[in-house]
């Protein structure tokens, strides 16, 4: 079973994204703002982490730039999550760190089939 840290701050996105994820067999950890995200991915470690990008404290650019450089975490694959899809966004999420991008409202089956290439690649390496 899978370990997902969803790093959101907004209560019903976190809420509708952790019940869908629990249904799908994952275990679903949880962070209110960046720096939750931080610390949360330090000591669980999980195998993926679904980040908003527009978060308090920490945003989710300069969260996924501190993981990254982290060698205890750089290794954990970030999808982006963004409401604000704007061009150029997903260059910039991708040069911050993140692996891979997904624009809301989430298109649920197709962040399932990000989540599971990511977490398939992870398993090879």
């Amino acid at each position: 079973m899978a370990r997902i840290l969803l790093v959101e701050d907004n209560e019903l996105n976190r809420d509708m994204l952790s019940r869908r994820l629990a249904r799908r067999g994952y275990k679903v950890l949880l962070a209110v703002n960046g720096i939750e995200g931080v610390e949360s991915t330090r000591s669980e470690q999980p195998d993926l982490i679904l980040l908003d990008m527009r978060l308090p404290v920490l945003d989710g650019w300069q969260v996924a730039q501190q993981l990254k450089q982290d060698p205890g975490t750089r290794h954990i694959p970030i999808i982006a999550l963004t409401a604000h899809a704007i061009a150029g966004d997903r260059e910039k999420a991708l040069q911050a760190g993140c692996d891979e991008y997904e624009a809301k409202p989430v298109d649920f089956p197709r962040l399932l089939s990000k989540m599971q290439a990511l977490l398939d690649r992870g398993q090879q390496e």
